[in-house]
């Protein structure tokens, strides 16, 4: 086996317990609103068939995995108290639990992607079409 391989699964499945955490995390009671919203943006994201940036472009289409998802995951947890942190992180390396799957998030990114196109197409439009 690779070694490349060996480290893209040990990254996966810390990025599952890291998932797992913020599950936990969003749904603990004494979590802050701020600390809350970002797990739950973060998780939706990372569950979503659909990127926002999409793997078949190079170099940028890989940025959401090694970027957005470590980036919005260091901003929760710089935004949680270290207490409450710590034990969600526990709690996720302790037990054998999955994150649930989230519709809403595949629809999430899915409205994001219909804006971006529908802002495109209107301004393709406006340059282009009225001319």
């Amino acid at each position: 086996m690779k070694l490349g391989a060996l480290f893209g699964r040990a990254n996966r499945a810390r990025l599952a317990i890291y998932l797992l955490a913020l599950w936990k995390l969003f749904k603990h009671p004494d979590t802050p609103r701020a600390p809350k919203l970002i797990a739950i943006l973060v998780i939706a994201y990372a569950l979503s068939p659909i990127d926002l940036i999409p793997d078949f472009i190079p170099v940028l289409g890989m940025l959401d995995e090694l970027v957005l998802l470590p980036m919005g995951i260091a901003l929760a947890v710089k935004l949680t108290p270290d207490a409450l942190w710590q034990a969600r992180l526990r709690e996720a390396e302790a037990s054998g639990e999955r994150v649930p799957k989230m519709l809403w998030g595949v629809l999430l990114i899915a409205a994001v992607w219909l804006l971006c196109g529908g802002l495109l197409a209107w301004w393709a439009w406006r340059t282009w079409g009225a001319a």
